[in-house]
């Protein structure tokens, strides 16, 4: 099942498939580390929703929720 990494729930994990977006944001997540293939968990979220924190490549990232809407799992 595909998801965008913005709908996770805290300590849920997934594996990255594709990253959307254009220019300088797509360019951005790449450069840390937000690549196909990469193992990504849940780590926390604020309460309004925004921004969360993931573990990736083992460290902790933290992004805003219209990013982490481009970014598709499994």
């Amino acid at each position: 099942m595909s998801k965008t990494l913005n709908e996770f729930k805290v300590g849920e994990s997934g594996k990255i498939v594709t990253v959307n977006g254009e220019g300088r944001v797509r360019r951005r997540l790449f450069d840390m580390g937000v690549t196909p293939g990469a193992e990504v968990t849940m780590r926390k979220k604020a309460p309004l929703g925004d921004p969360i924190e993931v573990t990736l490549r083992g460290y902790e990232l933290t992004l805003r929720k219209d990013e982490a809407a481009l970014v598709e799992t499994e």
